[in-house]
C-alpha cells in the first residue's frame, strides 16, 4: 500500500483520537454506561412488553386498578368458589385471568383446552414446577424433591405393582384401624368424621408404605398425618405473600426443621440397617429383604440420594401426598355414604357376594362396581377442589383457539366447575351414587367410567401421562375402607340427609373439618 493510500487514514484516525480525548472523561463513562444500560435492558424491556399484550388479551375476572392484586388476593383466599364460577360462566371453553398478589392465576375451560395441555410437552408446560409452586415445596419441603423427583416413578411402577401382593396386610390395618377407633357398639356413637379419617388412613397407608409396627406408632402418625395438613395450610399462607417475601415467610411459617427431626428418630435407624445389609451381601437384593417403601426407594436412589436424611424427605413426600388427599377423599364418602341409606342395601349385596367368591382381596374390591360408582361420585360430586392439571407456563404456549400465555404463569382448571357442567353430567347438582355403574352397563363402555380413568369429562386424577400415580392405591384403599364399614357399621348424620359445610380454602375444597357421623355396630 502506497504512502498516498495510508497516510489519509491515519490522519482520521488521529483525529477521531483527538475529539475522544477532547470530551471529558466522565462524559465518555457515562455515555458508555447508558450504551451498556441500553444493550442489557432494551431485551428484557420488550420481553416485557410481549408478555403485558399477552396478558392483557386474556379477560380478566375479579378486581382491576392499582391495589387489584393485594384486593384479589385476599377475596380469591376467602371467596374462590364464587369468582371461578363467574369466570367459567362468562368465558366457557376459553382461558381468564384473577389477579393475585404478584402473579396471575390462568384459568383454562373446557374439554379443547384441557387436550392441550394434556398433550403438551413438559418442556413447554411443567407439572412438577407447578406443583413446586402450589406447595411452596422449597420452604415447605425440600428443593432436592423438584430437582430429582425420582420418588414419583416409586409411586408409578413398585408401590402400584404390589398392591395385590400385599393387599392381605391392607386389610388386616383397616380391621384393626377401625376397631381402634371406632369400637362396635350397640347403641349410636359420634364421631368426628375429618380427624378419624385421618387417623385411619393414616394407619393404613403406613401399613402398605412401612409396615409393623412402625404404622402404629403414636408419634410417628401424629407426625406424617399433621405434616401434611401443614404442608398444605403453609403452603397456601406463603403463596398469599409476594415473591421477595416468600423466603421470610417460609423460614417462619414452616415446622419443616422439627417435623424432619421427629422424621429422622424413626426412619434413620431403619435406612442404616437397610444399607448395612446391602453392604454386607455386597448387593441390593439380601435375604428377607422387606417390600416396602424404604426398599423401592432405595432400589432406584443414586449417589447421594442414598442418604438418610434424602429418603426420609422422600418418604414424607409421598405421606403428603397420600394421607391428605385420600383422608379427605374418604371423608367426603363418608358423609355422603351416611347422608344417603338407599344406597347402602345394594352396595352390601355387592360386597356380600363378591368377597363369598373372591374373599377381601384386591382382585374382590375391584370387581365391586357399585361401590366403585359411589367413590367416583363422591369424587366427582364432592372432590377436585378448585384446581387440576396445574402447570408452570416454561416457555410462551399457544392454546387451540390462538389464546397465548406467556412464560412464568401458572395455568390450570377449575374441577369443581368442571364436573358441574350440564353438558357432562346430567342433573350435575344431585349425588347420583350409581350414575358410573349404569353408563358402565352401556354396550361396549363396560370398561370405561372406573374411578382410576382419567377422561377429559373427569379430571380429579389429572389426564394424559401426569395424571396421579397414586390414584390406584387410593381407590382401592378408599373403597376397601367404605367396604368394611359397610359390613361392619351401620351410619347416620345427625340431621338425616344434611351433608356438613364443605370448606373452600382458596381454590381447595375440603370435607367439613368439624362435622360428625353417627356409628353403630351393624344391626
Amino acid at each position: 500500500m502506497s504512502e498516498s493510500c495510508t497516510l489519509p487514514f491515519f490522519t482520521s484516525m488521529m483525529d477521531i483520537r483527538t475529539t475522544m480525548m477532547s470530551f471529558p472523561q466522565s462524559s465518555v463513562l457515562v455515555c458508555a454506561g447508558l450504551a451498556w444500560i441500553v444493550w442489557i435492558l432494551f431485551p428484557k424491556l420488550m420481553a416485557w412488553r410481549s408478555r403485558v399484550i399477552m396478558l392483557n388479551a386474556i379477560p380478566t375476572v375479579g378486581p382491576t386498578g392499582l391495589l387489584a392484586g393485594f384486593i384479589g388476593t385476599y377475596k380469591f383466599f376467602t371467596n374462590a368458589r364464587e369468582i371461578l364460577q363467574e369466570g367459567y360462566q362468562k368465558y366457557p371453553n376459553r382461558i381468564f385471568k384473577i389477579p393475585q398478589m404478584d402473579r396471575w392465576v390462568i384459568v383454562a375451560t373446557g374439554r379443547e383446552l384441557i387436550e392441550d395441555i394434556t398433550k403438551a410437552s413438559d418442556n413447554e408446560l411443567s407439572m412438577i414446577d407447578a406443583a413446586a409452586e402450589t406447595l411452596q415445596i422449597e420452604y415447605t419441603m425440600s428443593k432436592e424433591v423438584v430437582i430429582h423427583p425420582y420418588h414419583v416413578a416409586i409411586v408409578r411402577t413398585p408401590l402400584t405393582r404390589n398392591i395385590a401382593t400385599r393387599f392381605a396386610e391392607v386389610r388386616d390395618e383397616i380391621v384393626s384401624a377401625f376397631a381402634d377407633h371406632i369400637p362396635p357398639q350397640d347403641d349410636w356413637v359420634k364421631v368426628p368424621a375429618y380427624k378419624t379419617s385421618f387417623q385411619i388412613v393414616g394407619r393404613t397407608a403406613n401399613r402398605y408404605f412401612l409396615g409393623l409396627p412402625l404404622c402404629r406408632d403414636p408419634d410417628w402418625l401424629d407426625l406424617n398425618t399433621n405434616f401434611a395438613v401443614e404442608v398444605f395450610i403453609s403452603a397456601m399462607i406463603i403463596n398469599l405473600f409476594p415473591s421477595f417475601l416468600k423466603p421470610i415467610a417460609g423460614r417462619f411459617l414452616t415446622r419443616m426443621p422439627s417435623s424432619m427431626r421427629r422424621a429422622n428418630h424413626h426412619l434413620r435407624p431403619i435406612i442404616e440397617e437397610r444399607l448395612a445389609k446391602e453392604e454386607e451381601y455386597k448387593s441390593k437384593d439380601w435375604p428377607g429383604k422387606p417390600n416396602d417403601l424404604i426398599s423401592w426407594l432405595l432400589d432406584e436412589a443414586k449417589g447421594e440420594q442414598r442418604t438418610a436424611s434424602d429418603l426420609i424427605m422422600r418418604v414424607l413426600a409421598i405421606e403428603v401426598a397420600a394421607i391428605h388427599t385420600t383422608s379427605t377423599a374418604f371423608c367426603n364418602a363418608l358423609y355422603q355414604l351416611a347422608a344417603h341409606p338407599e344406597v347402602v342395601a345394594p352396595l352390601r349385596e355387592e360386597i356380600e357376594a363378591t368377597v363369598e367368591e373372591s374373599g377381601w382381596t384386591k382382585e374382590a374390591i375391584g370387581k365391586m362396581r357399585k361401590l366403585d360408582s359411589f367413590v367416583k361420585e363422591t369424587l366427582r360430586f364432592s372432590g377436585g377442589g378448585g384446581f387440576v392439571n396445574s402447570r408452570k407456563v416454561l416457555k410462551d404456549f399457544t392454546f387451540s383457539d390462538g389464546t397465548t400465555v406467556p412464560a412464568g404463569v401458572t395455568v390450570a382448571v377449575p374441577a369443581y366447575m368442571h364436573h358441574h357442567e350440564e353438558e357432562r353430567y346430567e342433573d350435575p347438582y344431585t349425588f347420583d351414587a350409581f350414575r358410573f355403574y349404569n353408563m358402565r352397563n352401556r354396550e361396549g363402555e363396560s370398561m370405561k367410567h372406573q374411578t382410576i380413568s382419567p377422561s377429559l369429562d373427569y379430571i380429579t386424577f389429572g389426564n394424559g401421562r401426569h395424571a396421579c400415580p397414586g390414584r390406584f392405591f387410593a381407590v382401592y384403599e378408599i373403597k376397601g375402607l367404605i367396604a368394611h364399614i359397610l359390613m361392619s357399621y351401620d351410619v347416620k348424620l345427625e340431621v338425616e340427609g344434611v351433608v356438613p359445610p364443605y370448606e373452600w380454602h382458596g381454590p381447595s375444597m375440603d370435607p367439613s373439618s368439624t362435622g360428625e357421623v353417627m356409628f353403630r355396630k351393624r344391626q
